[in-house]
């Protein structure tokens, strides 16, 4: 393939992906808008609110930044509008947005351990060297043009578009995710440990599990997964992959993490107000019916045995 051909080749391939993203992200959004307003607008906020709000609006920012970069909408590699600059921001940006992931799953744990504030203690603890790792990957991988630079492509003098071009191997950002995806271990761990006990309790006391536990645990494993395609998918990109190996990545990279952790925090919130409790008024964080109280449980085996 010529480097015309293989020019436009990879215009059309980034113009493609860049609808299905902004066509995803705007369906998803008016999707669970309704929810929004249910369960965020109308009700008194949270901690949890304003990691949604954050985690939501951030994301689609986030998501509609990364679908025009370079192609769609043509952002030249000036001295004054640098396609680099933007580029820096996705990157620091996907950044962030893990770390507010983090954040959602930590609390998360926090609650499931009866507010432990050793638990929060630690998992935060250990989450500050995560979040040095992230800042030192950025600055390293991303922001140094020895390292990664931007490409002005022109395929006619009204057709351009910019690439970017990775100057060293995957090695470094393969290093650089262990760590991180030791601490998502952790975190699994933990609720798969919450999840144990709280299934032989149920088991000895002939109940079924608590909805709202075994949702969070799945959610912390499906984060997992998710976290670990992503750090993977950051190695690939160092690799130099083909075009369409690029572009599918990428295309997961912008779109998945950014639906799944709105739709973790809201999605609850939803089975609590669809499920039978004299709390359901309440927020989640602040209902006792989910956590299965000792009164609540002998209540609920007296009814079983009469």
């Amino acid at each position: 393939m010529s480097g015309l051909k293989e020019s436009i080749y990879a215009l059309d391939w980034n113009n493609n992906t860049a609808v299905v993203i902004i066509t995803l992200i705007t369906y998803e959004y008016m999707l669970q808008f309704e929810k929004e307003v249910t369960f965020v607008w109308e009700r008194q906020w949270s901690v949890m609110a304003y990691l949604y709000l954050v985690v939501r609006y951030f994301g689609i920012a986030l998501a509609m930044i990364c679908a025009v970069w370079g192609g769609l909408i043509y952002i030249p590699e000036t001295p004054y509008v640098k396609s680099y600059g933007m580029l820096l921001f996705m990157q620091w940006g996907f950044s962030l947005y893990f770390c507010l992931a983090e954040v959602v799953l930590i609390w998360r744990l926090y609650v499931l351990y009866n507010q432990s504030k050793i638990i929060l203690y630690v998992l935060l603890g250990l989450f500050l060297p995560v979040i040095a790792l992230y800042i030192s990957m950025d600055a390293f991988l991303w922001s140094r043009r020895s390292a990664m630079s931007v490409q002005e492509v022109i395929i006619t003098p009204n057709v351009k578009y910019c690439t970017a071009t990775h100057h060293i191997g995957p090695m470094p950002a393969i290093y650089a995710s262990i760590p991180i995806i030791c601490y998502d271990i952790l975190l699994v761990v933990l609720a798969m440990a919450v999840l144990g006990k709280h299934l032989k309790e149920r088991k000895e006391l002939r109940l079924k599990p608590s909805t709202y536990i075994v949702m969070i645990v799945r959610y912390h494993v499906i984060y997992f997964v998710l976290n670990l395609a992503s750090q993977i998918i950051m190695a690939i990109l160092w690799a130099r992959p083909s075009i369409v190996v690029l572009k599918l990545v990428l295309l997961y990279k912008d779109t998945a993490p950014l639906i799944i952790v709105p739709r973790f925090i809201i999605s609850i919130w939803d089975t609590h107000a669809n499920d039978n409790c004299v709390h359901v008024s309440t927020t989640f964080e602040e209902c006792v019916c989910w956590t299965s109280p000792p009164q609540l449980e002998q209540l609920e085996t007296d009814h079983v045995a009469n």
